[in-house]
């Protein structure tokens, strides 16, 4: 889902840097104002979400497919050191590993850190505490999979791409849908395992 270099236009490149520069000062002020022990959490689980993101499938007409964990992030850590937790390791893999361009980190941090962290924490929290395993699936899955989409659609408006919204966007939320099943059950299995074992990560704060 990293978009690279070149493949968005001006335009499409500085709104997404405009949402996502706006969005993460007001989550970076909100995150300020949370517990101090959700550092911790936050930074061991930085380190889980970088090393799944860096295995990366291609994608014909899109960008490339792998886990985001932007939904479990949202799930254990809230929207905004969610939001935080993503920022940091997409904007690490983009200046030192060139996973993903800099012209383009403003429509990744917009996809991964936004959309999915917000998706997944919404969905979670409107079906727990009842139903915890479901909506930690059904958040890891729909987070990813409407995030996929609006990659799809950023690369799709762009002039730089060839190939027009109805080519994109079911390229990439297509596949990501499928991947959202591995995504999904992955989410519920650490939601489900820390239901029982430390259920205070997972309590309302």
């Amino acid at each position: 889902m990293h978009i690279p270099d070149g493949f968005l236009d001006p335009l499409t490149a500085a709104l997404t840097y405009a949402v996502s520069l706006a969005y993460a000062a007001y989550a970076f002020k909100k995150a300020s104002e949370g517990p101090e022990d959700k550092l911790t959490h936050a930074s061991v689980l930085a380190a889980g979400i970088f090393a799944a993101q860096m295995l990366n499938w291609p994608i014909p007409v899109g960008t490339s497919l792998h886990f985001v964990g932007g939904a479990l992030a949202g799930i254990l850590l809230g929207p905004w050191l969610g939001f935080v937790s993503l920022f940091l390791v997409l904007l690490v893999q983009c200046l030192v590993f060139h996973d993903g361009g800099i012209t383009a980190l403003g429509a990744n941090v917009l996809n991964m850190a936004i959309i999915d962290v917000l998706v997944g924490y919404a969905v979670y929290r409107a079906l727990s505490p009842k139903r915890k395993e479901v909506g930690a699936f059904l958040g890891g899955w729909l987070g990813i999979t409407l995030a996929g989409v609006a990659c799809g659609v950023e690369i799709g408006v762009s002039s730089q791409v060839p190939y027009g919204l109805a080519i994109t966007v079911p390229v990439m939320g297509g596949w990501h849908a499928v991947l959202g099943v591995v995504e999904g059950l992955i989410t519920a299995a650490v939601v489900s395992y820390l239901s029982r074992r430390a259920p205070y990560v997972l309590e309302e704060r």
